[in-house]
């Protein structure tokens, strides 16, 4: 299986001024098997270090944090050799142990010439609760669910997955309904590995729902275990919530939609937590569509996405023959599968942090704002064969940006005042 964060990880090990890596992702997107995987790639010798239920191995951190004694007691415990020269250090469950992520500045200050990556499925919770983060003395990278570029190639596609790049060619057209079959494909079967992987091998749509089932299982798990009892009902409210959310035409947060009478400052926490977690992505209001769209944020407006959209549709309970079939895959869920889908192809394959904006009294909205170097770019969703694109057409008459785009099930094409991409190229945008 191949993951494009590869590239990444390879950079970092030949970076003149290398700090240690914390790879960031929420439960079962990948992080331990891309860090091993990287390991025996690029070096003789890999020491794994996971601190679940390894009390011993955490302790190594609770006395200071002399790197020298570490290194040596980590030697110790575990009976093996750490060369600066060969060899990555790898920390995962790091949550589990939150002075580790401490210790990092001082690999950073005092033994820089070690490879070290730091990972948990949780850490994004350790963070902000009980840990002093070494700002600027690390690097940062993100995993997400599986692309469709990558879904691509697990299916052994790879023209197609290298052609994605290229929407606008007149030849790659003639895979247009291939992409669309696999399309509808990874809707259903989402970007989480291990999904992947099996359907890849059995192709078989049951499987891949009893294994969402469980990841979502073990995802309301780490309610129980990780989260304050009084704040235990307010997540699973917020979480059972988003299929609801998500089905709305105006798919901004409504607290209404968890319980009547609910109001924001309660429900606070349980995002933030969900957030920190990699269970949701939050994608707020700008008040005006001008540079940069950070500086117009609210706060207090905002969508809410889930980390893949193959769960969404088993959190939803959406049949996969249904999805499979014809191009309902682009209709059912009133374009919640596909707004999900390209908001994770723009944080998967982008760099871009996508926003959202509508007019005064919500007489339009454009689903994503984009930064494209100094300029905003709207985006907009279409989820069925309508390319009618009222909201955008006001938008650009009311701003006229120098690019728009829509993405659709319909081929490339360049109208002038807006260009449709197909929906299975999103990344490319």
């Amino acid at each position: 299986m191949e993951r494009f964060l590869m590239k990444k990880l390879q950079e970092w090990k030949v970076g003149a001024h290398r700090k240690p890596l914390i790879l960031w992702g929420a439960r079962q997107v990948g992080k331990t098997w891309l860090m091993k995987e990287f390991g025996k790639q690029s070096y003789a010798n890999t020491v794994y270090v996971s601190f679940y239920n390894n009390k011993r191995l955490a302790e190594v951190f609770d006395a200071d944090y002399d790197v020298k004694r570490i290194l040596n007691a980590i030697e110790v415990i575990l009976h093996v050799k750490i060369d600066p020269e060969d060899t990555l250090l790898l920390f995962d469950e790091v949550q589990a142990a939150p002075r580790v992520v401490e210790a990092l500045k001082y690999f950073c200050e005092d033994a820089p010439e070690y490879s070290v990556i730091a990972a948990g499925s949780l850490l994004g919770v350790s963070v902000h609760e009980e840990v002093s983060f070494p700002v600027g003395k690390v690097q940062e990278l993100y995993l997400h669910p599986m692309s469709f570029r990558e879904f691509l190639l697990a299916m052994g596609e790879e023209k197609l997955s290298k052609y994605v790049e290229e929407p606008r060619k007149d030849e790659v057209r003639e895979f247009a309904e291939e992409y669309r079959e696999y399309l509808k494909q990874y809707m259903c079967v989402g970007g989480m590995p291990e999904v992947v992987a099996r359907y890849a091998e059995e192709r078989d749509m049951s499987v891949v729902r009893e294994l969402q089932n469980g990841i979502l299982s073990q995802y309301e798990g780490d309610f129980g275990k990780h989260v304050k009892p009084e704040e235990l009902p307010r997540i699973r409210m917020v979480w059972s919530s988003l299929p609801v959310q998500l089905a709305k035409e105006n798919k901004k947060f409504f607290f209404g939609q968890i319980r009547e009478g609910a109001r924001a400052k309660d429900y606070e926490t349980a995002i933030q937590w969900l957030t920190d977690a990699g269970l949701v992505h939050k994608v707020n209001r700008v008040s005006k569509p001008a540079m940069p769209l950070k500086s117009y944020l609210e706060p207090g407006a905002f969508k809410l996405y889930i980390v893949d959209v193959g769960l969404l549709g088993a959190m939803s309970d959406l049949d996969p023959a249904i999805l499979l079939r014809g191009s309902e895959i682009f209709t059912e869920f009133k374009g919640a599968m596909a707004e999900q889908y390209v908001l994770q192809q723009l944080l998967a394959e982008t760099k871009h942090t996508p926003y959202y904006y509508s007019g005064s009294k919500s007489t339009y909205e454009t689903d994503f704002l984009i930064q494209k170097g100094t300029e905003v770019v709207p985006v907009e969703v279409k989820a069925e064969n309508n390319l009618k694109s009222k909201s955008l057409r006001v938008y650009c008459d009311k701003y006229n940006p120098a690019e728009a785009i829509r993405l659709s099930s319909a081929d490339y094409i360049d109208q002038g005042w807006m260009k449709n991409v197909p929906l299975w190229a999103a990344g490319s945008i």
